[in-house]
């Protein structure tokens, strides 16, 4: 296995993987947070990358023992599990399945073979086709695929053809979005040519067509879904839920509903220090003060085209609309936010442009 010259998540290439040892410093981890969510049910598990599709069928089948041992896990929890083409031999989904994993991520991210060379990706289109058809097979009636646009090279219609054959293998999901460069990355070093910004607008807008025609329609800026198969788990981030973080390079946050208190947290990043230290491993236990709430709650909950309800900012930051909302009218009067029926959200500007538009936000509050 090999980094991406995109990735910029906490992923490192190493030789063999010491699952028992991981799976161990994974429940010893947990241990020291269980207080922390005492008395509330898990709603959703995502298992994030790297690349956790590596990691065997039995150790998710001890993992998940582990953590209904230790946890109040929802019989209708959603359990997602982030999985590469690449790296699926056949049968390894009814495995995961039958360890409670009732959701998949295939980062696809293209299937001509060219583009997926450029983005460093192991896998060819073949394998990516396989990994849908080998998911479905394996009773998994829910799973999403990540497609990107804007490749180095790639047209407008190398974009849209991806699209359409993400869209032909039917999955519940689409996550769709534009290449960026992030710092600490190779492509940030070495920058690709990527398309013009019209015909990364042209393509979009063209994208969003297609994806609407074919019964996607859009919750969040980069992600699509059938009717009722919008992520769970990742709606709860957007809307200024709690997570609980465990494993190397995990964030978290949690309310204390008792002191009404929030705060922030990680741990360990490079996984030696993890699996060395697992007992130890939360770091940067920062609280985050009720001022600081709002622009937290706006930055997650502007990303949904339905926008976020001015209750739950009130709830969130104990700061009644009347307070801010005025420093925001100069942005509803440019047409970037709107506020109906009691909900603040972007216009279709304002989402073309949200980077922008929440730096503006917060110098205005």
């Amino acid at each position: 296995m090999r980094k991406c010259p995109y990735c910029d998540f906490n992923s490192h290439e190493r030789g063999a993987l010491p699952e028992q040892a991981y799976l161990q410093a994974l429940l010893t981890d947990l241990e020291q947070d269980v207080a922390l969510v005492e008395g509330r049910t898990v709603e959703t598990v995502f298992i994030g990358g790297g690349t956790p599709s590596l990691l065997s069928a039995d150790f998710y089948q001890q993992l998940f023992r582990g953590l209904r041992q230790r946890l109040a896990l929802a019989d209708s929890a959603e359990i997602t599990l982030e999985a590469n083409p690449g790296t699926l031999e056949a049968g390894r989904f009814e495995g995961f399945r039958e360890a409670g994993i009732n959701r998949l991520s295939i980062g696809v991210q293209s299937f001509n073979n060219q583009h997926l060379q450029a983005l460093g990706r192991i896998h060819d289109s073949q394998a990516a086709v396989a990994a849908a058809h080998q998911a479905r097979q394996a009773g998994f009636d829910n799973f999403n695929l990540d497609i990107m646009h804007a490749l180095p090279g790639q047209s407008r219609e190398q974009a849209l053809d991806d699209l359409q054959r993400a869209i032909e293998l039917a999955p519940t999901h689409l996550s769709w979005y534009e290449l960026t460069i992030e710092p600490n990355t190779v492509f940030y070093r070495s920058p690709p040519t990527q398309p013009d910004s019209d015909t990364m607008a042209d393509t979009e807008s063209a994208g969003f067509a297609l994806l609407a025609d074919h019964g996607y329609h859009r919750y969040e800026i980069s992600a699509f879904a059938q009717p009722g198969r919008e992520c769970r788990h990742n709606l709860n981030y957007w809307q200024y839920g709690d997570y609980l973080a465990i494993g190397a390079g995990a964030h978290g946050k949690l309310t204390n509903v008792t002191d009404d208190t929030v705060h922030r947290y990680q741990k360990t990043r490079l996984p030696e220090h993890y699996l060395a230290d697992p007992g130890g491993a939360r770091r940067q236990w920062t609280r985050v003060e009720k001022d600081e709430r709002l622009f937290e709650a706006l930055l997650n909950g502007l990303r949904l085209p339905g926008g976020i309800a001015l209750t739950q900012l009130t709830a969130t930051s104990g700061q009644a609309p009347e307070r801010w909302l005025p420093r925001l009218q100069p942005l509803v009067a440019r047409k970037l936010l709107r506020v109906e029926n009691e909900r603040l959200a972007c216009t279709e500007t304002g989402l073309r442009h949200l980077n922008t538009l929440l730096e503006q936000i917060a110098d205005q509050l």
